[in-house]
């Protein structure tokens, strides 16, 4: 997917929405502008340029929007993805973020388990708790500029396997049993398909050109390293990535729509609103296989994600 400003494309006044920045290292707000599939040109080049500069963007008052112009919208940005490669979607392209269903309270990059990485992610705001439930996001291209000389030298040459066969309880804290049970059939069918594939530690941005860490939670190991030692040089990486002066973090409103550049940025969606319901839609755009900086592309291990994301 290509997110690049078209520099032939003049936007008119009214078409220029306004960017207001809302951390150092990542976020901003757009405003004046209405999202759907009939977005002017214009508008749609300033959104890209945006997303580009800030790796997650976010839009307020967006409440006339349902699946269907969600998905118009989308299409404007890139070509979406099925809602999941393994789980099922409510529609095709949407899949339900759905407390009753999962909550992924934990640090990750979407979908890095499969080889072609989607490029960004589109969350609409359905049905909101009544407190709690802010998401953060990590710029993982400033982690990468932010390591001293030496980490920088040791991620470059790192490769680690992805995989969706994640262990939930590895870093959770302790839920009620009744809630283990409520969450169990969500993470059967997120296995029910093994997906293993080695990525490149720093990725190469296709757009930018920026450096990256291809982190997360579906990090099983390094390659070449053993179980131990994967353990401690993940956590020495990945706690750079989370650093607070690296993050944003947006507490939802009803309408609310943010957009994340999934090749530059982490997330995690806090799951601190006890048993309220929380409900968002996203729609992923196709990405491409992720390169090295020696030019080296990810290699797959297992799995098929063709029926997921074209290439």
């Amino acid at each position: 997917m290509t997110l690049q400003t078209d520099t032939h494309t003049a936007a008119t006044p009214s078409e220029r929405p306004t960017v207001v920045r809302i951390g150092g290292r990542i976020g901003a707000r757009i405003d004046g502008v209405r999202l759907g599939p009939d977005l002017p040109v214009g508008a749609v080049t300033a959104v890209r340029a945006a997303l580009l500069a800030h790796k997650v963007i976010f839009f307020r008052g967006q409440g006339h929007l349902d699946d269907e112009s969600q998905l118009g919208f989308a299409r404007l940005l890139g070509e979406p993805t099925a809602a999941h490669p393994t789980v099922r979607g409510s529609t095709a392209h949407i899949l339900p973020i759905d407390s009753e269903r999962s909550q992924a309270n934990s640090w990750h990059t979407d979908v890095t388990f499969v080889d072609r990485i989607p490029a960004a992610s589109i969350l609409r705001a359905v049905h909101l708790p009544p407190y709690g439930g802010t998401t953060t996001w990590a710029n993982t291209v400033s982690a990468y500029e932010a390591l001293p000389l030496p980490l920088k030298n040791l991620a470059d040459q790192l490769w680690a396997v992805h995989t969706n066969s994640y262990d939930y309880a590895a870093d959770a804290e302790v839920i009620s049993e009744q809630l283990e049970q409520r969450l169990a059939p969500y993470r059967e069918e997120f296995r029910s398909l093994e997906f293993e594939t080695e990525h490149p530690v720093v990725r190469v941005h296709p757009e930018t050109g920026e450096r990256a860490l291809l982190l997360g939670h579906f990090v099983r190991e390094f390659v070449g390293l053993n179980t131990k030692e994967s353990h401690a040089l993940f956590h020495l990486l990945q706690d750079r990535v989370i650093r607070l002066e690296n993050t944003v973090r947006w507490s939802w409103e009803p309408g609310d729509v943010a957009i994340w550049d999934n090749r530059a940025t982490q997330h995690y969606a806090v799951a601190d609103y006890d048993d309220h319901h929380r409900l968002l839609h996203r729609i992923t755009l196709a990405g491409d296989i992720p390169v090295g900086i020696d030019g080296a592309r990810s290699i797959i291990r297992n799995g098929d994600a063709a029926h997921f994301s074209t290439l």
